[in-house]
């Protein structure tokens, strides 16, 4: 039985997602809670990875249940949260087909960042928000968030793993960047197909940069859409971790 999870975590305690030698993650802790439940290895395949310190409201992740195991989906839940952090949860277990993939079947993900503008960040707030109280212009910002809608190569606006090749492709369609004001700040949504390591962050970072008239718009749109063969100019501006959040992730 193949089974999909839905998980929700705090990054702030975290190396990031993904599993990596010497450092506590939350995919790790995750595995070890699958194989303490299981009495046997596994091992779980998530959606996409987040950075350290980043959040998740519905991050995905799949794993096969072990044939000796009669457990309905609905049981794995509390199973699995008696053995994790107060900082993790599973929030729903299901069954799916043998071909899901928590990351290959994905069609699009949406991301969340919040912006707090007030003179003091509220102490519940951090780790939770990019504290901006210099002024920044709204109507800029969302100028710069339109720059980003449709199909462009976005690889100005991703951070490098050092896995890439020459046939590496930067090119995702964005179909949601918008800007909604709310108490305190501002909230990003950002929706696409697919999104490169560090891309929201980088997204982020220059459209702020933008609204506080630090980079020009022409400047900023220049950005995208570079093309091979050229010297590559990257965006130097990267928002800070701590006000991501992984929202949804469609299939």
């Amino acid at each position: 039985m193949r089974l999909k999870l839905t998980i929700a975590y705090d990054g702030r305690p975290y190396s990031g997602w993904a599993i990596q030698p010497n450092a506590t993650t939350i995919q790790g802790l995750i595995n070890r809670a699958l194989s303490a439940v299981a009495k046997v290895d596994i091992a779980m395949q998530g959606a996409g990875r987040t950075d350290t310190g980043v959040h998740a409201e519905a991050q995905v992740g799949h794993f096969d249940a072990p044939e000796h195991l009669q457990m309905n989906p609905y049981n794995w839940v509390p199973a699995l949260n008696t053995k994790l952090p107060a900082t993790i949860r599973v929030c729903d277990c299901e069954e799916v087909p043998a071909d899901f993939h928590a990351r290959f079947s994905a069609k699009s993900k949406t991301y969340e960042y919040f912006l707090a503008t007030s003179p003091i960040l509220h102490p519940m707030m951090a780790g939770r928000a990019w504290h901006l109280p210099r002024q920044l212009s709204p109507d800029d910002l969302a100028l710069a968030l339109g720059h980003y809608l449709g199909t462009h190569d976005f690889e100005a606006f991703g951070a490098l793993r050092g896995n890439e090749t020459d046939t590496t492709n930067f090119t995702r369609t964005i179909t949601e960047a918008s800007l909604t004001a709310q108490d305190g700040g501002y909230l990003l949504r950002y929706t696409g197909d697919g999104f490169l390591y560090k891309m929201v962050r980088l997204l982020t970072g220059a459209a702020v940069h933008v609204a506080q008239g630090r980079l020009r718009p022409d400047d900023h749109l220049a950005l995208l859409n570079q093309g091979q063969g050229k010297e590559l100019r990257r965006s130097p501006y990267c928002a800070p971790a701590a006000g991501l959040t992984l929202r949804q992730v469609d299939y």
